[in-house]
């Protein structure tokens, strides 16, 4: 584990804790609205929400018809439009209840809004609360919904919202073959970036299929820098139900290419890890079957042993501002069935192979993360010609404020 002096510790403190002071100022593009409603006037308009899309305390649709705007239909992503379906659950199409507007899944039958359900929208509104972390689904619906309107000819307009981590980079760049739904872009697992600035990136460097460009708008946040600690006033998904879970992902995430699990089906989702049988734990769970955040989770009704490790949010994350590789490390070497501890999943999940040939060489986390380095400062020098607010950048494993 990372050693830190008394002085050294004060000072990440400090440096951390100044930004929230300023959280209260935050105004996320949402907000902003009267920078785009004149945009939306005499126009037919489609909305990628989930129950993250607010102004204030109201959804997004709501307030948009309150103000008379022609809000058509709803595109919703994972875990739909209320957010309340399990990881990885195909999502159907129906109908908001409150406003009558038709939803149409985009994690059901198709991932990209077909260009029959474009027809009758001239701007699509994407506003959709991020946690920074390439295999979160959101930013791969953000991609198939930009090309739908580089298709169709539509402009999307996102209204940007802080980024939880976007205080850091880290873990290696997604290379071409290992390619997914959980990873479409060559960018590292954590790529410090808002949703609006990887929109920006998307059609920048022409990720869209044929290098086809987006006809993009991005309404920015005030007073947010990238080293700003903002606390989610919403969960982004079901198993994101605190912060420390939004700090643990993406180093725990890791874990559901593996036999181990991250305590979904408990209270504690992505703060726990462990499995049945392992004895070095100090903390059991007995995962259970919740409808609407993890159904049959794995493990369901047997007692997991292992660890919480949900002070390591604040304790190691937010400091080092680094993926924690110890874990699963420890777990692989401990592993009495090595030769099944990992599953096909995991090259999805890591985008390269080289990670899961790493763990089992028993290379240090040093060594693995000097391993990323040179990809993470090629990726650096694409991502700069993008950002929208200043920015903490960390070089070599120190922090520099450009």
């Amino acid at each position: 584990m990372y050693i830190f002096t008394k002085a050294k510790l004060l000072f990440y403190t400090i440096l951390f804790l100044l930004p929230l002071f300023l959280h209260a100022q935050i105004q996320v593009g949402a907000e902003q609205f009267n920078d785009y409603l004149p945009l939306l006037k005499d126009k037919r308009v489609a909305l990628v929400v989930n129950q993250t899309s607010r102004v204030g305390n109201v959804l997004l649709p709501d307030f948009l018809l309150s103000k008379q705007v022609n809000v058509v239909k709803i595109f919703a992503p994972e875990h739909g439009f209320r957010g309340n379906a399990s990881a990885g659950e195909k999502v159907n199409d129906s109908k908001d209840l409150a406003t009558g507007l038709p939803i149409i899944s985009l994690y059901g039958k198709n991932f990209k809004p077909k260009a029959s359900q474009l027809k009758d929208v001239d701007i699509l509104i994407f506003d959709i609360q991020d946690v920074g972390c390439r295999f979160y689904t959101y930013i791969s619906t953000l991609h198939y919904v930009m090309e739908a309107c580089a298709e169709t000819n539509k402009t999307l307009l996102v209204l940007d919202r802080p980024n939880p981590n976007g205080f850091y980079i880290d873990g290696p760049v997604l290379e071409p073959e290992f390619k997914s739904f959980v990873g479409l872009h060559p960018v590292p697992i954590v790529y410090g970036m808002t949703i609006g600035e990887y929109a920006l990136m998307i059609n920048g460097e022409g990720w869209l299929s044929q290098n086809m460009k987006c006809s993009l708008q991005v309404i920015p946040c005030k007073k947010y820098t990238h080293d700003s600690m903002y606390k989610l006033p919403v969960p982004p998904s079901p198993n994101l139900p605190t912060m420390q879970a939004v700090y643990l992902y993406p180093s725990l995430c890791l874990f559901e290419g593996t036999v181990i699990s991250v305590g979904r089906g408990t209270a504690y989702p992505f703060e726990l890890i462990g499995k049945p049988g392992f004895v070095e734990g100090s903390y059991a769970f007995t995962p259970l079957s919740i409808p609407g955040k993890a159904e049959h989770p794995p493990y369901e009704g047997k007692e997991c042993r292992g660890f919480k490790v949900t002070h390591f949010a604040d304790d190691y994350v937010k400091l080092s501002k680094q993926l924690y590789l110890y874990w699963i490390l420890g777990f692989y070497e401990k592993d009495t069935d090595k030769e099944h501890f990992f599953t096909s999943f995991f090259e999805k999940l890591a985008g390269t192979a080289m990670l899961r040939k790493q763990i089992m060489e028993g290379k240090s986390p040093n060594a693995i993360q000097d391993s990323w380095q040179p990809g993470i400062n090629a990726f650096k020098k694409i991502r700069i010609k993008y950002l929208l607010y200043p920015d903490m950048i960390k070089d070599d494993r120190d922090v520099h404020v450009r």
